[in-house]
């Protein structure tokens, strides 16, 4: 485990958490969308969003087991552990690389089964095929469609500045996602309180 010079924030990696799970000593805190962690999850997590945890919901999610963040790389967790120790928790722990670490590392995952595709994914799948098919449709029939292709481009480039993706938010609202999709989806990560999002 790597400690950083605080000494309050803590980093392990994912052979050394997957030991402290078999034996009971932590436990995994998944700070990303419901949609996320219905997809794929360290075994036996629990499902603690970024828009709703503080040090008192860690506590009671711990239940007297040391608490261990992760995200899909590490990035939001760390964030979040950050925003932990200035909201008055003494010490915090994140897995090094998040889930993507655990698997890399060939360490098993759980899955909702029935669970949709993780809603970046689908945000990408719609944007992309959306561009292409315009961009297709621009060449054989008529140039004005590489006007839609260029719209698709400019809501990306706006969900990226303001953190609101409205086409995720769209997804979100379709039946198969309502499930397992958060009240509010951005695309932008943000501290306590905040939106959850991806990296």
């Amino acid at each position: 485990m790597t400690t950083l010079a605080t000494t309050r924030f803590h980093e392990v990696d994912a052979a050394t958490l997957h030991r402290w799970l078999q034996e009971g000593k932590a436990v995994a805190l998944d700070v990303r969308s419901p949609g996320e962690h219905a997809d794929q999850r360290l075994p036996g997590a629990v499902l603690t969003p970024m828009s709703t945890l503080d040090p008192h919901s860690l506590a009671e999610a711990a239940a007297g087991r040391r608490p261990v963040l992760f995200c899909r790389s590490g990035n939001r967790s760390g964030r979040e552990a950050q925003a932990l120790l200035a909201a008055g928790l003494p010490e915090i722990t994140h897995l090094k690389g998040g889930i993507q670490a655990w698997t890399a590392a060939g360490l098993p995952v759980e899955r909702t089964q029935g669970a949709p595709l993780d809603l970046l994914r689908q945000v990408q799948i719609t944007a992309g095929g959306m561009v292409l098919l315009t961009v297709l449709l621009g060449a054989w029939l008529h140039p004005s469609f590489l006007l839609l292709a260029g719209g698709v481009g400019a809501g990306l480039l706006g969900a990226g500045l303001s953190g609101n993706c409205l086409l995720a938010s769209l997804l979100s609202r379709l039946p198969y996602n309502r499930r397992f999709a958060a009240d509010q989806v951005a695309c932008a990560p943000a501290g306590i309180g905040g939106t959850a999002g991806r990296s």
